[in-house]
C-alpha cells in the first residue's frame, strides 16, 4: 500500500521540522510539502490532496479554521490540529479533527495522534463531519459581520491562486464561465453567476446585467443612457451596461456613495 501523503502547515520553521523529523520515522507516512502561512496552506492542500494534515491554528492572513472553510468544498483531508492555545480545543473536536495537539508535544503525544489518524484513514470513516463543517460555518457566519467571499479560488496554467474580491473591479459571465476582471489580469473560473452573486457582500457587488455583476467601489460615474438604462464607467476605463432589468439594485450605489 502506498504510503499516506500528509502536509505540515505551520508558520514557525521549528514546528515544521519537528513534525517533518517524527513522521519521517514511520514509513506508513510521507510528507509531501509545508506551508507557513493559510494562503499557502489552502494552495497546497488543493494542489496536493494529502491524505492527512498538521494544521497550525493561529497563523498569518488565514488560521486554521479559515484554512478549512476554504478548502471543504474541494478536499476534505484527516486534520491533526497543533496550536499552543488549549482555547481551541473543543472548536477543533467540533470539526471532527482526529486529534489535538497542544505546543510543545512529545514523541509519545505526537504518535498517539498519528495512530489515531492511521486507524481513521484505514477506515476512511469521517462520522457526521460534513454536518460538522457545515456547523462550523453557520456558526462563524453568526460570530461575523463579514461572512461574505473575500477570496477566490482560481486555476492557471500549472498552479491555482486565491484572488481577493476587494481587487476584482468586476464580474463577466458567458454560460457558466465567469471571467474576474481586476487592473492587474483577468481570471476564468466555472461558475453560475446567480450562484456567485448569493456569496458575494451585496454592499459591494451590484448586479447590473444578466452578465456582470459590478464592484461599486470602482464606478466613477454613472450616466442616463436610454430605455431606462444606464452607462457605467469605471475608474479604470471600462464601460459597462446598467440594464433596466436591475435598475431596482441602483439603491446600493446610491447608499455607497451618500
Amino acid at each position: 500500500m502506498n504510503p499516506y501523503r500528509s502536509l505540515i502547515i505551520d508558520d514557525e520553521i521549528l514546528a515544521r521540522q519537528a513534525i517533518r523529523t517524527l513522521l519521517q520515522t514511520v514509513p506508513d507516512f510521507e510528507v509531501v510539502g509545508e506551508a507557513a502561512n493559510g494562503t499557502e496552506a489552502v494552495l497546497k492542500i488543493l494542489q496536493q490532496k494529502p491524505d492527512l494534515i498538521f494544521l497550525d491554528i493561529q497563523m498569518p492572513e488565514l488560521d486554521g479554521f479559515e484554512v478549512m472553510k476554504e478548502i471543504w468544498a474541494h478536499h476534505q483531508p484527516m486534520v491533526v490540529f497543533t496550536t499552543a492555545y488549549d482555547q481551541y480545543a473543543l472548536r477543533a473536536f467540533d470539526v471532527n479533527a482526529v486529534d489535538y495537539l497542544l505546543k510543545p508535544f512529545n514523541e509519545i503525544r505526537f504518535y498517539q495522534a498519528l495512530n489515531r489518524a492511521k486507524e481513521r484513514l484505514t477506515q476512511r470513516a469521517q462520522p457526521q463531519v460534513d454536518a460538522l463543517m457545515g456547523q462550523l460555518l453557520r456558526d462563524d457566519a453568526a460570530r461575523s459581520d463579514d461572512a461574505h467571499l473575500r477570496r477566490i479560488l482560481v486555476k492557471e496554467t500549472g498552479k491555482m491562486s486565491l484572488v481577493n474580491t476587494d481587487d476584482i473591479l468586476y464580474f463577466d459571465a458567458d454560460g457558466n464561465y465567469i471571467t474576474l476582471h481586476t487592473e492587474e489580469k483577468n481570471y476564468l473560473i466555472y461558475e453560475s453567476l446567480t450562484n456567485l452573486e448569493t456569496r458575494l457582500d451585496p454592499s459591494v457587488f451590484v448586479r447590473i446585467h444578466r452578465s456582470h455583476i459590478v464592484n461599486l467601489d470602482y464606478i466613477a460615474e454613472i450616466e442616463t443612457h436610454f430605455n431606462g438604462e444606464y452607462i457605467v464607467r469605471l475608474r479604470t476605463g471600462q464601460q459597462l451596461k446598467w440594464s433596466r432589468s436591475y435598475r431596482d439594485n441602483l439603491k446600493a450605489f446610491y447608499t455607497r456613495v451618500t
